[in-house]
């Protein structure tokens, strides 16, 4: 055979294997397709079941369960007091500040003279009494009681006074007051009172009546001078003299009222400061406070029935991370609303009144800050077995029970009593049926479509998961 022949024959036999191959792919492709979308209807049917529910466990745990509030407050003083001077009778004219002597944010002591308003000092006292009126001399009252405390504890002794009269000695301790602090005290009955000087007034008729009674007694004159003309004489004298002793006791320094203000506690804190010289005093052109830092806050109307004075308390200040403990010191009885007063309903933004006392004196720098507060509710009496929420159902027959979950995967349901809860737990103790620390109780199914799960008594997919949930 030729060359030529048996290529033609080799070409053709190529050919023919080539065929073969591609014959074989396409069987095996066609086979494949029928395999992966040819179905008979039981497998469609098997398919289009709803898939076997995914139990979610979770373990029953022995420990001591709180339950908590949590909410905002703010650090303040237990006293905070706007220095607004009152009118007084000895000022007269438009108030304009004239010094300010402070700064927000500084600390002052007793005697510390704030602001200057037409030239007039305006000081703070220790004290608990509020200003309201002027304290002159020949005044009785606990207002008084109080100046003379506040000035004997800063060294100016009140003599002999009684306490609570404003007399001789205290007025001495005004005088020397005022001349510490380089002011004048305001007198009465001075230069330009109404009416004049008193004093000078009754000073005056007791030199004539000395004089009057003395052209009575000397020489010839008490010869001829009648007994009556001399009595009535000496009891004029008596008179002018006790004039002049009552225009004294009501007269001198006095402490007016838009000059004072007093505070519980001494070093005190300065607040706001919107005085400015030059201008207007306004109603608040400052505000101080005095006395041991407390946390001032308020509860929303669901929360209000959850805490109660004695509860303790966690401080946090997010932005120093200081952490403090406390106690509920008081819960307002009606909502706060806007401008200081009450209503029915809780407003919107605001709630009822919370003010928390720190077990130990929180530092200076926490002043008017925000911090978290967080109120210990409730709490178990020791450690108790504890669930999840999620694994305790109500029954039609009024009983509360958990599912637990054995290790060959029997359930058992057991009825229990609930107790505390807080925290996503609560607390349970079995009623029928024994319940142990480390056994797994259903807490519900994951995700199923279009039915229950299990027996029919949990959720499908709406039960959140609990901390520890085992699937």
């Amino acid at each position: 055979m030729s060359d030529e022949g048996r290529r033609g024959g080799i070409a053709r036999r190529r050919r023919a294997v080539t065929a073969l191959a591609v014959g074989a792919f396409a069987l095996s492709g066609a086979g494949l397709w029928g395999a992966t979308f040819v179905q008979s209807p039981a497998q469609a049917a098997a398919e289009a079941a709803p898939p076997e529910p995914d139990v979610l466990t979770a373990s029953v745990e022995r420990r001591i369960l709180s339950d908590t509030v949590v909410t905002r407050g703010t650090v303040s003083a237990s006293q905070t007091v706007d220095i607004a001077p009152a009118a007084s009778a000895a000022e007269g004219g438009k108030p304009v500040v004239t010094k300010v002597l402070v700064q927000a944010g500084g600390t002052f002591r007793a005697g510390r003279v704030l602001m200057e308003i037409s030239g007039r000092p305006v000081f703070v006292l220790p004290g608990t009494l509020p200003v309201y009126r002027d304290l002159k001399p020949g005044a009785h009252g606990e207002d008084v009681r109080q100046l003379q405390k506040a000035l004997t504890g800063l060294g100016h002794g009140t003599g002999g006074d009684r306490k609570g009269e404003f007399g001789p000695g205290t007025k001495a301790a005004v005088t020397a007051f005022y001349a510490s602090i380089g002011y004048d005290p305001v007198l009465v009955g001075g230069e330009g009172g109404e009416g004049g000087d008193p004093v000078e007034a009754a000073r005056g008729q007791v030199k004539a009546a000395e004089r009057a009674l003395a052209g009575l007694t000397s020489g010839a004159a008490e010869k001829e001078a009648s007994g009556d003309q001399l009595t009535y004489a000496r009891e004029d004298l008596a008179d002018a003299r006790q004039k002049l002793a009552d225009a004294e006791a009501v007269s001198g320094p006095m402490v007016p009222a838009s000059e004072v203000a007093y505070l519980s506690a001494f070093p005190a804190r300065v607040d706001v400061v919107s005085a400015r010289v030059g201008g207007d005093v306004g109603e608040k052109p400052m505000t101080v406070s005095a006395g041991r830092l407390v946390v001032k806050g308020s509860l929303a109307a669901h929360e209000k029935g959850l805490v109660r004075a004695g509860q303790k308390v966690r401080i946090l200040s997010e932005a120093t991370g200081v952490e403090a403990t406390g106690v509920v010191a008081s819960v307002s009885e009606a909502p706060v609303a806007a401008g200081g007063g009450t209503d029915g309903e809780t407003p919107q933004g605001q709630g009822y009144a919370l003010e928390v006392s720190p077990d130990k004196a929180l530092p200076a720098t926490l002043a008017g800050q925000d911090v978290r507060l967080t109120v210990e509710a409730a709490t178990s009496d020791g450690k108790v077995l504890v669930v999840p929420v999620s694994a305790v159902s109500a029954g039609a027959d009024s009983r509360t029970t958990v599912t637990v979950l054995g290790k060959d995967g029997t359930r058992r349901r057991v009825e229990v009593r609930p107790g505390t809860s807080g925290d996503g737990y609560v607390e349970v103790s079995p009623v029928a049926g024994t319940l142990a620390e480390k056994e797994l109780v259903i807490v519900g199914a994951g995700a199923v479509t279009g039915g229950g799960a299990g027996d029919g008594s949990l959720g499908t997919g709406a039960v959140p998961e609990a901390p520890g949930t085992q699937r």
